[in-house]
């Protein structure tokens, strides 16, 4: 069984990725003790959204799961998460509180993803997206995600589909234009099954047969 690597990875400990002054936004690990506000934000994001016990069991038991977590001075606003395997990541989820989505959240969330696929030792990076989800898109594209396949119907809250979008290189980011552009609205746009809650535990493996 493949485990990630420890948590403090070449002497750089991980627990907070951003030092920020009052009114910025600061990027800290997911814990327990976020999940009511995660959720809060989570069924104002989702129509099908996780349950408290996926988002427990993801922080929990899941090996390859990292979850993030965006605060704007004491204020939760917003989440990301992703699974790391071998060299790959694949994103599962991105959400921002409607409060303050197009104020460039999403792309800090992004990439400090980013940053810490790279310190585990991750070369590229995968995510889903859906077809009518453009503002997503732009924010994907502008960080090197390119579009590789469509999975028919990924999506079960309409049965809309979803672009594959992978990026074969991860590079220590450089500055990205946030544009504004933010966590998708509606829908689960970086996910493993939109609609259903995530298979955990340590021996799961993102997406198993809906990856590429």
């Amino acid at each position: 069984m493949m485990e990630l690597p420890s948590r403090e990875v070449s002497g750089v400990a991980l627990s907070h990725d951003v030092q920020s002054q009052p009114g910025e936004i600061r990027i800290d690990p997911m814990t327990p003790g976020d999940l009511p506000l995660v959720l809060a934000i989570e069924r104002r994001s989702f129509p099908t959204p996780w349950s408290e016990r996926a988002f427990a069991s993801e922080l929990r038991d899941n090996l390859y799961a990292d979850y993030i977590v965006a605060r704007r001075g004491h204020r939760l606003v917003g989440y990301a998460g992703m699974w790391c395997i071998l060299d790959e990541a694949h994103v599962t989820t991105i959400a921002v509180d409607p409060e303050f989505r197009g104020r460039g959240i999403g792309n800090r969330l992004l990439t400090a993803l980013e940053e810490r696929a790279l310190r585990y030792g991750c070369r590229r990076m995968t995510l889903e997206v859906r077809v009518s989800n453009h503002v997503a898109q732009r924010l994907y594209l502008r960080h090197g995600f390119r579009p590789c396949g469509i999975r028919r119907g990924y999506y079960v809250d309409n049965g809309e589909d979803a672009i594959i979008m992978w990026r074969d290189r991860l590079d220590p980011p450089g500055p990205v234009a946030a544009e504004g552009d933010d966590a998708p609205p509606t829908g689960r746009d970086a996910g493993l099954q939109s609609g259903t809650e995530p298979a955990t535990g340590a021996g799961a493996a993102p997406g198993g047969s809906e990856r590429p």
